[in-house]
């Protein structure tokens, strides 16, 4: 299951399992998120794309003048 890249000491989580994967029991990179430094911030991968892209959509609507 490991696609090639680096790897090392990364934390990653599959969107496939929803679980921690590492080292050389990986999915391939399309069903995957990460990497992160931790398995608990792997684990809190999905609540970290929601934050960010609510902030993303914030600042896409304050860019396009929908805030208003």
């Amino acid at each position: 299951m490991n696609d090639s890249g680096p790897v090392g000491d990364a934390y990653f989580w599959c969107l496939r399992h929803n679980r921690v994967e590492t080292g050389g029991d990986l999915c391939p990179a399309q069903f995957r998120l990460g990497p992160y430094a931790t398995a608990d911030e792997a684990t809190r991968a999905l609540d970290t794309v929601e934050k960010r892209n609510a902030e993303w959509d914030a600042e896409d609507a304050r860019w396009t003048g929908e805030d208003s």
